[in-house]
């Protein structure tokens, strides 16, 4: 089943590196957008936005920050009220993605708002944040009508060489593919895995690294369906296009090609997006993420804490 993206279209960025994304995916899909963070160095300009108070906590916790976001609900409710698909950027690798993520996802869902989420995982060094990211995509996914997912450590992984900073810019390049197609494209209502690769390379290294990138995130069996964008597609031989979309026919069950022949990069690249049925890497994050939901005796309020102010003295 696919989603369809109806308009009005409100864009929504969570925390720095949401915003970045939210500020260039407003421009691609001539939409509102929104910022919700706790720095308030995340906004931009005029564009409206959310500050999400911890009042004199210079370095807040993850459930800090989530508590914070709950006592301003009825302001973030008023602000994405009256649209009809939200498109959620966070980063959940970082405090304020993770923490804000699943409760803004909680009042789409609530308001009956479509929303499709765009996920960043954590890299596999960054071990104090693999946890919360797990247990926020667990949540956010719940909550979304479509969620795509990019994990950095998998591209890390099939590019060694690569440092954090270009990771971050091909993932970004990546997803903002996908949102420029949100209007012409149909994606699936399930969790989609988006995988890339880096530049510089032939077009059959680029889909190697993709599909390399692919299984690093779920087993083959678990892939229902692919869309594949070649970017640059004006550049390409129509054999190798033809080859490469045959290639990918016979690897996995369903493959839909889509060429983007409009991009007026000279570099070419693949970008896939996957949907997924079943087990992901993700859900091995969080070591109870096996327990139904139904069987969570908490799972109804996302982990958060608050400073309630009570005046409470060290007893020996």
């Amino acid at each position: 089943m696919s989603f369809q993206v109806k308009e009005p279209v409100l864009v929504v960025g969570l925390g720095g590196a949401g915003s970045k994304l939210a500020l260039k995916a407003k421009d691609s899909l001539n939409s509102d957008c929104l910022l919700i963070s706790n720095d308030s160095k995340d906004f931009a300009g005029d564009v409206p936005s959310v500050h999400v108070s911890t009042d004199s906590v210079v370095n807040p916790s993850m459930q800090l920050i989530r508590g914070s976001t709950y006592n301003i609900s009825e302001e973030i409710k008023s602000k994405i009220s009256g649209y009809s698909t939200i498109v959620m950027m966070s980063n959940l690798a970082g405090k304020a993605g993770s923490a804000i993520a699943p409760v803004v996802s909680e009042m789409c869902k609530e308001s009956d708002i479509g929303l499709v989420s765009f996920a960043i995982m954590p890299f596999k060094y960054e071990k104090d944040r693999i946890f919360n990211s797990g247990v926020s995509l667990k949540r956010v996914r719940e909550n979304s009508e479509c969620t795509v997912v990019l994990d950095n450590d998998s591209l890390l992984e099939s590019n060694p060489d690569l440092t954090p900073k270009a990771c971050y810019d091909i993932a970004n390049s990546a997803i903002m593919h996908v949102v420029e197609s949100l209007g012409t494209s149909e994606m699936s209502s399930e969790t989609n895995i988006l995988t890339t690769s880096k530049e510089g390379q032939d077009i059959e290294d680029s889909l190697r690294d993709s599909l390399k990138m692919l299984y690093e995130n779920a087993p083959p069996n678990a892939v229902k369906r692919s869309m594949l964008y070649v970017v640059g597609g004006s550049n390409i031989p129509v054999g190798v296009l033809n080859s490469i979309t045959n290639l990918t026919s016979g690897i996995l069950n369903e493959t839909n090609s889509q060429i983007d022949m409009t991009s007026e990069s000279e570099e070419s690249k693949v970008v896939m997006l996957s949907s997924i049925q079943g087990m992901t890497k993700f859900d091995n994050y969080d070591p109870l993420g096996m327990i139904p939901q139904e069987d969570t005796l908490d799972w109804s309020t996302p982990d958060c804490s608050i400073d309630c102010k009570l005046d409470l003295y060290q007893l020996e």
